[in-house]
């Protein structure tokens, strides 16, 4: 019976790997359900990674299979192995590849992120002295260190196709131990959720009021630092509506895992309409924080009425300020 050759068993493993790796890599279910248009770009990204990575592991952990099998210690057998003092081609060969391999998946990464808008964040904050005289924003302007910011060049900003045109909806985003305050200049509106309309080009800008926090939305598959003194951007548009998680992705205290909001996306009409409610809800609010005099309250109690508002429980509320104080 006639051996069949190694070069053909290789080439018949490495069509059987190929496939294999193909189909686990593209028909993986780890992420979660895309809900921007950047997501596909990351989704993309990934599936390549791992379908390398898969690859790779089937690979090494068959030669290991195979090798246990071939070379195992037969029954009497107490020879020495084989003396083998190296093989260049070899060694060539499994340092070349996975070069090759690093060098190709950096530049597709830079096409990523560039397709993304993140070489080009230029964005056009609301100053803090400007959001303190917009109805309805007390506690973002209260919240805020500075009298102004500047345009924040770190983040993810406008893509190749958006580049040089304005978004269509500014939010305002402030970090805290331990939320997120969201304010809407062109409203006035300030919420603990952010709430946006499907299909619009949304620009958010980050800010910190104490330590560093990351703003991930995982369904997004966008994440970018809120840092003290550093204004940065994240620019998106989302493209199904519904209910997604913001989590704070940076370790920022005792009580980082309860750093927890959502991200609403609504359909055109019903964003207007939360739009209009939070508008006429927050101006009632307003009356009645003008009535009283902020600089006769503490911090708890000035912030008490708005805890609904910043997505956050009173008793959270009261031990956060008792640790700040």
């Amino acid at each position: 019976m006639q051996q069949v050759p190694v070069s053909l068993w290789t080439l018949v493993a490495g069509i059987v790997v190929t496939a294999i790796s193909i189909w686990i890599g593209q028909n993986n279910t780890l992420m979660p359900v895309q809900a921007s248009l950047q997501a596909p770009l990351v989704d993309g990204f990934f599936n390549v990674m791992f379908t390398i990575a898969i690859a790779l592991f089937l690979v090494v952990e068959g030669t290991i299979v195979v090798f246990l099998i071939q070379f195992r210690r037969r029954p009497g057998d107490d020879t020495d192995g084989v003396p083998i003092e190296g093989n260049l081609p070899l060694e060539v060969f499994w340092t070349a590849i996975p070069t090759v391999i690093v060098l190709l998946l950096g530049i597709y990464s830079v096409d990523v992120f560039n397709r993304m808008g993140g070489f080009d964040p230029a964005g056009h904050p609301h100053s803090a002295a400007h959001v303190a005289h917009i109805p309805g924003s007390a506690i973002a302007a209260t919240l805020s260190d500075t009298e102004a910011t500047i345009a924040p060049t770190i983040g993810i900003g406008a893509s190749p196709q958006t580049l040089n045109k304005p978004a269509d909806l500014v939010v305002d985003v402030k970090g805290i131990q331990y939320a997120w305050i969201f304010n809407y200049p062109d409203s006035g509106i300030t919420s603990g959720e952010l709430h946006i309309p499907v299909g619009a080009d949304v620009q958010l800008n980050l800010s910190a009021q104490d330590v560093i926090h990351s703003f991930w939305v995982p369904n997004f598959r966008l994440k970018q630092d809120a840092l003290p003194g550093i204004p940065t951007e994240l620019r998106f548009v989302a493209t199904k509506p519904g209910t997604y998680p913001v989590v704070c992705a940076e370790l920022c205290g005792g009580y980082h895992g309860s750093m927890r909001t959502q991200v609403i996306v609504h359909t055109p009409e019903e964003y207007n309409s939360w739009r209009t409610e939070n508008q006429i809800a927050q101006q009632q609010n307003l009356n009645q924080v003008v009535a009283v005099n902020p600089a006769d309250l503490s911090t708890l109690e000035f912030l008490a009425p708005h805890t609904h508002d910043m997505g956050i429980s009173a008793a959270t509320l009261e031990s956060v300020v008792m640790r700040r104080d």
